[in-house]
C-alpha cells in the first residue's frame, strides 16, 4: 500500500540515535541505521514544500531533528558502500548546508556531482541513494528519498557495451528497499529530478529493470490469458523467470538509451526540451524500441551463423530473442493502455506498433483469440522502424512544421484520427501561416484514440495495470 507524503509519520523522537555502523551492503537494508534512514525522510516529506523546502518556520526545529538522524544514518551506513564514500560524505554535508541555511530550496549539486554509479558497473554492487528529487511517472514533489539499489551486469550485457553498442552513461539497476516516491510507477533514477542550484553535464542515467520486468511478467501474463494468446515457449518462460526478464530489459534498455542520440535526427526532443505535437514523441520513442528490435534481430542472425560461442554468446543470442518478445508484448499489452488519454505518446506508439503488424497480415485477431505468424513478425517490425527512419532522414531537409505535417501522415496511415481532429480535416491557413503553438494547439488531447479491440481489453486489464504501481520483482 501507498504512504501518501501528507499521512507520513511526523514523530521525529522516534527516529533519533546513533546507530550502530553498518559494514555490509548485502544486509543494510534490514539494519537500525537504514530503518532510520527511510522513517526520518519519510517523515520530512510531510513538512516540506512541492520545491522541496521547508516552508513554515514552526517546523524547522522538528525538520532539523529528522535531518540529524538522515545524517547519522547515512554515516552508519558509509562503510558498506565504499564506493560510494566521497557521494555520502557530500550528501551528509549537502544536508547540514541545507538545515543551517533555513531550509529554503535544497541544493545537492554537490553530492549529485559526486556520485558516479557508471564508474561501477558491477553485477550485484549496491548503491545508497539519498536526494531530494521527484520521481518520474510517480510525483513532482522534490522530496528527500532514499533508496539501496543493486547493479544488473551481467558479462554477455558488459561485452554488448563494450562491443558495437557502446553506452558509457547507462545504469542498469534493481530496487532493493525505497521511500514512498518509488511506491509508485517510477521506473528510473535521472540525475535530473534532483534539487541542485545549477544543471551540471549529466554523466549517468539508470532504469530500474527489475521494476520494468516485474509488471512486464504481470500484464502480458494477464493480457496473453484475456487475448488467448499462446505464447511462443522462450516466451512463456520469461513470464516465470524474473532474473531472465531483468536481463532481457537490460539488453534493450542499453540499445534503446543509445539510440536518442544516433541516426539521422532532423530534432532531438527529449535532449533539447521543446513544445510538439506529441505524436512526435511518440515517433520518437517507438524509433529507439524499433532500433533494439532491428538490432536484436541482427545480433540473433549473425550467432546463430557461428560455431562455438562462449558463454556469454550463447546467453546474448538467447536474450536476442527474448527482445524481439519483449519490445512487442510491452508495447502492445501495457504501454497502449496505460496511462491516461491526455497526450499519452507511449500509448499512442503501442497502439501504432499493434496496428501495423495487424494490417501487415502478421498479427491476427480472430474468433476473440490473438496469434501471430512469428517467422514473418521480424520484418514487419524492422520495416515500421524503416519508415520511421526515412521520415526522420526526409526532414533534415525540411522545416520544422513540415516535418511534423509529414509525421502525422505516418501515423494516420496506419491508426484512425479522432472524428473532430482539425489536423485530419487539415489544418486551416491561419495556423499553416502562424506560429508553432497554433499547431500544438490544435492536436487534441486524444487524437488517436483507442480501437474496439483496445477499448474491450483496457477495460479488462484496468486492475491489472492499476496493480503494478509500486511493483516489486518478489511481487510479480
Amino acid at each position: 500500500m501507498s504512504i501518501s507524503p501528507t499521512h507520513a509519520p511526523r514523530a521525529a523522537t522516534a527516529i533519533v540515535g546513533e546507530p550502530e555502523v553498518v559494514e555490509d551492503a548485502a544486509t543494510a537494508e534490514s539494519s537500525v541505521a537504514w530503518r532510520q534512514l527511510k522513517d526520518a525522510a519519510t517523515a520530512l516529506q510531510a513538512v516540506q514544500a512541492q520545491d522541496g523546502s521547508v516552508p513554515e518556520p514552526s517546523d524547522h526545529a522538528e525538520a532539523r531533528t529528522l535531518v540529524e538522524a538522515i545524517v547519522s544514518a547515512i554515516r552508519a551506513l558509509t562503510p558498506a558502500f565504499p564506493h560510494d564514500a566521497e557521494y555520502l560524505g557530500a550528501s551528509a554535508h549537502d544536508f547540514a548546508r541545507w538545515a543551517d541555511g533555513g531550509f529554503g530550496v535544497p541544493d545537492f549539486l554537490d553530492s549529485l556531482n559526486a556520485f558516479q554509479p557508471q564508474l561501477h558497473r558491477v553485477d550485484g554492487l549496491r548503491h545508497l541513494v539519498v536526494f531530494p528529487m521527484y520521481t518520474q511517472n510517480g510525483s513532482r514533489n522534490r522530496f528527500v528519498e532514499a533508496l539501496i539499489v543493486e547493479v544488473i551486469w551481467p558479462e554477455f550485457i558488459a561485452q554488448l557495451e563494450a562491443g558495437d553498442y557502446g553506452n558509457k552513461l547507462f545504469v542498469s539497476l534493481r530496487l532493493v528497499d525505497f521511500t514512498p516516491g518509488y511506491d509508485t510507477n517510477s521506473a528510473v533514477l535521472f540525475p535530473e529530478t534532483v534539487a541542485m542550484r545549477e544543471i551540471p553535464t549529466f554523466t549517468w542515467g539508470a532504469i530500474f529493470q527489475d521494476r520494468e520486468a516485474a509488471r512486464y511478467r504481470r500484464v502480458v501474463r494477464a493480457a496473453s490469458e484475456i487475448t488467448k494468446l499462446e505464447l511462443p515457449e522462450d516466451a512463456a518462460r520469461m513470464l516465470d523467470d524474473q532474473e531472465l526478464a531483468e536481463r532481457t530489459f537490460v539488453m534493450w534498455d542499453i540499445i534503446h538509451d543509445r539510440t536518442h542520440m544516433r541516426g539521422d535526427l532532423p530534432f532531438d526532443p527529449f535532449m533539447i526540451k521543446q513544445r510538439m505535437p506529441y505524436f512526435l514523441y511518440s515517433l520518437e520513442e517507438l524509433r529507439c524500441d524499433l532500433t533494439a528490435f532491428r538490432e536484436s534481430v541482427a545480433i540473433q542472425r549473425r550467432l546463430r551463423e557461428q560455431d562455438d560461442l562462449t558463454a556469454a554468446e550463447q546467453e546474448m543470442l538467447a536474450h536476442a530473442g527474448l527482445v524481439q518478445y519483449a519490445v512487442i508484448f510491452d508495447r502492445i499489452f501495457r504501454f497502449a493502455i496505460t496511462g491516461s488519454r491526455v497526450r499519452n505518446y507511449d500509448g499512442l506508439g503501442g497502439q501504432l506498433l499493434f496496428a501495423w503488424l495487424h494490417q501487415r497480415g502478421v498479427l491476427h485477431w480472430t474468433d476473440t483469440s490473438l496469434a501471430f505468424d512469428w517467422a514473418d513478425v521480424p520484418d514487419a517490425v524492422v520495416a515500421l522502424g524503416d519508415a520511421i527512419d526515412e521520415l526522420y532522414w526526409r526532414s533534415i531537409d525540411r522545416p520544422k512544421t513540415a516535418h511534423w505535417l509529414a509525421a502525422y501522415e505516418l501515423v494516420r496511415g496506419v491508426l484512425t484520427p479522432a472524428p473532430a481532429s482539425a489536423w485530419a480535416r487539415g489544418l486551416p491557413d491561419e495556423i499553416l501561416a502562424g506560429p508553432t503553438k497554433g499547431y500544438t494547439d490544435a492536436v487534441l488531447d486524444d487524437e488517436f484514440p483507442l480501437s474496439m479491440f483496445y477499448e474491450a481489453l483496457e477495460k479488462k486489464m484496468r486492475p491489472v495495470i492499476a496493480s503494478t504501481a509500486g511493483i516489486r520483482a518478489e511481487d510479480a
